[in-house]
């Protein structure tokens, strides 16, 4: 059986280039697919008068592989990535034969969350996104080694950041605030499951992971140590190890069936 192609959903508020480290180790095994999310990166922002929503998003993504014409496919994300993966799982079970959850977590925001959304959002639309929204996410972005021992990698992502389109920003933070739990979708999809998460994530801690490698049964949890909550950057040997011990899984479980 020929290996399903992998798609990789970027971390907000960054796009598709923080794939950059783990892309071309990952492609010389797989096929790989990378796409920016709507509104950020080089994916412009749809005009619409629909409530921003992760479904949406997740039809984006729905439309590319039919595009791609991929009938299924290993669905990866971090952070926000991983929340939209969920959401297709939610959308369009049948086109995900396994999950890669680096760095994110099954349950909703909770109130103070929300609210933090809706005022970053609001920000953005007030004040654009220079130099603020940088300087208030790297903390959380990276980990305190991270930042204090590799500032070529700190200014990479403050690029990244600083490249997105406010608007982008803006319709993004508006989704994630609404998007539902997980848990009981991770339960019930039984398909092969990869969790990864850096030690000292500070956004979606280890226990988060656990929680998802739970809920999915049998679900492979992978922690790396002394990176935070965006491993394919601070540790993408880790991420990329990580990825392709697992993958022969999503074949075996799929003979299962």
């Amino acid at each position: 059986m020929t290996e399903l192609p992998l798609v990789l959903l970027h971390a907000f508020p960054l796009d598709a280039r923080m794939w950059d480290a783990v892309r071309e180790p990952l492609a010389s095994h797989l096929r790989v697919i990378t796409p920016d999310q709507r509104g950020l990166g080089r994916s412009p922002l749809p005009e619409s008068d629909r409530e921003p929503s992760l479904e949406d998003a997740a039809r984006d993504v729905v439309a590319l592989l039919d595009r791609l014409d991929l009938d299924r496919v290993v669905l990866g994300g971090c952070s926000m990535g991983g929340y939209l993966a969920m959401a297709v799982l939610r959308l369009a079970p049948e086109r995900v034969g396994g999950l890669v959850l680096i760095d994110t977590k099954a349950t909703p925001d909770t109130p103070e969350a929300a609210q933090s959304r809706l005022d970053v959002a609001e920000r953005v639309d007030r004040e654009g996104i220079k130099p603020w929204l940088a300087e208030v996410n790297l903390p959380n972005l990276l980990a305190e080694p991270t930042r204090t021992g590799r500032p070529e990698l700190v200014e990479t992502v403050r690029a990244i950041i600083e490249s997105q389109p406010p608007a982008g920003i803006s319709w993004t933070a508006l989704a994630l605030r609404t998007r539902p739990d997980s848990l009981g979708l991770l339960r019930e999809a039984g398909v092969p499951t990869l969790v990864v998460v850096g030690e000292a994530d500070p956004i979606t801690p280890v226990a988060a992971a656990s929680e998802m490698a739970e809920a999915a049964g049998g679900a492979t949890l992978v922690v790396l140590p002394d990176v935070g909550h965006l491993t394919p950057l601070e540790d993408p040997a880790g991420v990329v190890e990580a990825i392709l011990s697992w993958y022969p899984a999503t074949h075996e479980k799929t003979h299962e069936k």
